[in-house]
């Protein structure tokens, strides 16, 4: 994953935060998430396949409902080994069609969770 990176950012700085999320384009507060999640960044096999350099700036800006969804669909290692670019994230079906149902709504607009059964 490629990135212009200011001159005045150090190399291991997140990219700059957008106007909007980047998977909804909404302008409402955003969150970082890690393609490569953090949990996993000494595990060997992340090492491995990615550079520290990757690991730290493998970023993309969200907002709260996105980040949400995205967490709610799939696990760190499904996120690692599937969806380590912003580009796969889009091509997602799921996550496309929440995407482009979410954009239609006002950027305050939280979705509702699903209820869990108490036992």
């Amino acid at each position: 994953m490629t990135r212009s990176i200011d001159s005045s950012a150090h190399a291991l700085s997140p990219p700059p935060k957008p106007a909007g999320c980047e998977l909804c384009q909404r302008s409402a507060s955003l969150t970082k998430h890690h393609l490569i999640p953090r949990t996993l960044h000494n595990k060997a096999r992340y090492q491995k396949r990615y550079s520290r350099e990757e690991r730290l700036t493998a970023i993309v800006w969200l907002c709260y409902p996105c980040h949400k969804h995205i967490h709610r669909l799939y696990s760190e290692r499904e996120l690692a080994d599937r969806f380590a670019s912003l580009t796969a994230l889009m091509n997602d079906d799921d996550i496309r069609a929440f995407v482009d149902w979410l954009a239609t709504k006002p950027a305050g607009f939280k979705p509702k969770s699903p209820v869990r059964k108490r036992r």
